[in-house]
């Protein structure tokens, strides 16, 4: 279980990296919000799945309470920039053809 959980926070901070550099690249105003919820959102799924692998490692009840705070955390992070990702992800197609 635990090497499942570090493939996941690997892959959840490699997109994180990898939409970070596209918000950096763009110069389109609404694409650049719209890839700042995107790594966001996979931020928040690393400091959860963070969280969870703490967890598994260590079976304490101090550990149960700051991996508690880490998922929390990570859970609201990921679902609020999941929705703002789906928001702008509306008008990135309108922006690209205003400004072409």
């Amino acid at each position: 279980m635990n090497s499942i959980l570090v493939i996941a926070i690997v892959i959840s901070i490699v997109w994180y990296f990898y939409f970070k550099t596209r918000q950096f690249r763009t110069d389109l105003p609404i694409r650049k919000k719209w890839y700042a919820a995107k790594a966001s959102s996979c931020l928040g799924a690393f400091v959860f799945l963070f969280g969870l692998n703490y967890v598994f490692l260590f079976p304490e009840t101090l550990t149960y309470v700051i991996a508690g705070i880490f998922m929390a955390l990570g859970g609201y992070m990921a679902v609020f920039n999941y929705k703002a990702s789906k928001h702008y992800g509306k008008y990135v197609q309108e922006e690209f053809e205003l400004n072409q």
